[in-house]
């Protein structure tokens, strides 16, 4: 038995004179998820996945020849050629699922094979569909380089000579005897240090004792493959079966460039992308099978695959249709829908393309292919989060938590008001969320924010992305502001942020596997009046405590952003309290400030995509209105001026 594999069913297949090592996890009349390893590990880099996978999978991992237990060819020289790995394939396929077809998953050089695996005639209706992680198709490499020199730009030949740094192993490899002695040597001794402090790999079990030898034995891959095919790519290599592509957005040697063109090659086509390295399968591997088991379920056409399957705490609902990149700007393909939206619900409107008569067809061409490009982003990287967004009632929050859906994000829709956190995340689920609840919280009570940080953890797992938006105005002066009205607008602006951070924080620290937190701060935080003296110091210490847990959390890819909108039309204007007035003369003030925001008629959506954005590109510190942007140049560069704006009377 496997010692990093507990539970597993071992057995040898027999193929071309080669023994493979063979492990099962899960019941054996389940749809079959066969998963591949890369270079230099064994199936053992899988067993997280595997373990999940398991609950509701037949799930099947093997030593590639050579590797772990698996004997390896003699000689070595010509023995792990793409078709001789395609022979394995199919034999251990045979072995362990005669009757129907396998859903395939690689990474790195096990992604690698894999491609030759779904784009070569002989595997056609034994591969029900594939998951590739960190490994292109050498095929698709060669002509994605053939492309680039023939048709050389600025732009063309940045990416070759990036990707060329990011090969440099590749041709180490091809050195004759130099990775044998250095992995019998000191690097087999260091390797297991350096994943741990260069790609924070957790050790448990993994690299396993045959890490030399597999190693060693390995570099054939490259020698056998890699400078024969990419010379002469084969010009059919297009892959008969759905394809997800998962790219790690870190990938330290795999360009994201590299995929540009796979649309070509692969017509049913998802992408995700995750923030996280090269082994992913080791760093985020809740992420990463929430997304095999999505796929797997969406493609399973057996019996087993008919039924509903519901998705684990840390599960997504299946993608319901694939994108490649072959649509034209601004649409997408006939009859499909984002890779993230779930069966039954509604797809974003399509781009629209204006008559000739209103002008600019080309600009609006432009400008859709970028909102198309940008909708296809998020798709990538949110289809399947868990996102939890406090405030969501209204205002900023329901825009986020909307957007998220649109995204294919599973949506926990947080308020005071519980009714209204029902009904956005029954908006959620129309306009594209596989799922949405709604929780009725005060995220200024220390309880109540515990409860639901277990209920959450225990009903659908650690929250991915956590917004803490819920926030409360209070204007008038210093003097006039009572301790009970500083307590309030303190308990909800500020506490209810160090309540998120804390308790959901925790949890993305203590899983391991990266998160994103946002703080809704404001313009406020960095530009004083003197008629918001709580609510401006309430945002301020958000802003800080942003700036502070992001370097905190930075060591465990946990980032966090502080978003400062300016004025934006919401109903905060509806419940503001002014201090030192009465009934009447409050009623008067709302009723103004509301129209006044009215007036600058800044949406919240608007807000609501930089906060989408933020979570993208991990920006610390973003601005949103022009005068929010304003105030925090002048914060920096003029700061006396911004005093002096600070005495002036608002137009109240």
């Amino acid at each position: 038995m496997s010692v990093t594999l507990p539970g597993a069913r071992e057995r040898w297949v027999r193929t071309g004179g080669i023994e493979l090592c063979v492990a099962e996890l899960g019941d054996s009349s389940h749809p079959t998820v066969v998963l591949v390893h890369g270079y230099p590990d064994s199936k053992e880099v899988w067993s997280e996945v595997a373990g999940r996978l398991a609950e509701r999978f037949h799930v099947v991992l093997y030593d590639v020849r050579g590797h772990g237990g698996s004997s390896a060819p003699k000689p070595l020289r010509g023995g792990f050629t793409l078709e001789k790995l395609t022979d394995d394939f199919l034999a251990v396929a045979d072995a362990v699922s005669p009757d129907r077809p396998v859903h395939l998953v690689g990474h790195d050089w096990g992604s690698v094979q894999s491609w030759e695996f779904v784009t070569v005639g002989r595997t056609e209706g034994r591969i029900a569909s594939f998951t590739s992680i960190s490994g292109p198709s050498l095929d698709h490499f060669g002509h994605w380089i053939k492309k680039r020199i023939s048709r050389p730009t600025p732009g063309r030949v940045g990416q070759l000579l990036g990707q060329g740094a990011r090969s440099w192993y590749v041709f180490l490899l091809h050195t004759p005897r130099l990775p044998e002695l250095a992995w019998h040597g000191p690097l087999g001794r260091w390797w297991p240090g350096m994943l741990e402090r260069t790609e924070r790999v957790p050790r448990g079990g993994y690299p396993t004792p045959t890490l030399a030898r597999d190693a060693a034995h390995g570099a054939w891959l490259y020698r056998d493959n890699v400078r024969a095919r990419m010379s002469r790519p084969r010009p059919d290599a297009r892959a008969h079966v759905p394809v997800q592509l998962i790219t790690p957005t870190g990938d330290v040697f795999l360009s994201e460039h590299l995929y540009d063109d796979l649309g070509d090659w692969a017509p049913r086509l998802t992408r995700r992308s995750l923030a996280g390295r090269h082994w992913v399968p080791r760093t985020r591997p809740d992420q990463v099978s929430a997304w095999i088991a999505g796929f797997v379920t969406a493609h399973e056409d057996g019996p087993a695959g008919s039924a509903p399957v519901a998705p684990t705490a840390a599960g997504t609902a299946p993608a319901s249709a694939e994108s490649g990149s072959t649509e034209p700007l601004g649409t997408e393909p006939p009859g499909s829908a984002p890779a993230s939206t779930a069966p039954g619900s509604t797809p974003p409107a399509r781009t629209a393309v204006p008559d000739r008569a209103a002008g600019g067809v080309a600009p609006a061409i432009r400008a859709g292919g970028r909102r198309a490009a940008a909708r296809r982003a998020r798709a990538e990287r949110f289809g399947g989060r868990l996102v939890l967004v406090t405030g969501a009632a209204s205002g900023i929050g329901r825009a986020t938590a909307l957007a998220f859906a649109e995204a294919g994000a599973r949506i926990v829709a947080v308020d005071l008001d519980g009714g209204g956190a029902a009904r956005t995340a029954d908006t959620a689920r129309l306009i594209g969320a596989p799922e949405a609840w709604g929780e009725q919280v005060d995220v200024g009570d220390a309880e109540a924010m515990e409860k639901l940080s277990e209920k959450v953890a225990g009903a659908q797992g650690v929250v991915d992305v956590l917004v803490n938006n819920a926030g409360i105005g209070l204007s008038g002066p210093f003097m006039a502001t009572t301790a009970e009205e500083w307590q309030r607008v303190l308990d909800v602006n500020l506490w209810g942020v160090i309540h998120g951070c804390r308790l959901f924080g925790r949890q993305m620290a203590e899983r391991g596997q990266g998160g994103h937190i946002v703080n809704t701060a404001s313009g406020a935080a960095y530009q004083p009046t003197k008629v918001l003296p709580a609510y401006s110091t309430s945002k301020a210490a958000v802003l800080m405590l942003s700036e502070c847990l992001r370097a905190e959390l930075a060591g465990q890819e946990i980032g966090v952003s502080a978003i400062c909108p300016g004025i934006v039309r919401t109903n905060i204007t509806a419940t503001t309290r002014f201090a030192g007035t009465d009934e009447a003369e409050e009623r008067r003030l709302r009723q103004r400030a509301g129209r006044l925001y009215g007036l600058r008629n800044y949406p919240p959506e608007k807000v609501a995509d930089a906060i989408l954005d933020a979570v993208l590109h991990n920006r610390a510190v973003v601005p949103v209105t022009p005068e929010a942007r304003g105030a925090l140049l002048l914060s920096r560069f003029a700061p006396r001026a911004l005093r002096a704006f600070a005495r002036l009377d608002p137009p109240m």
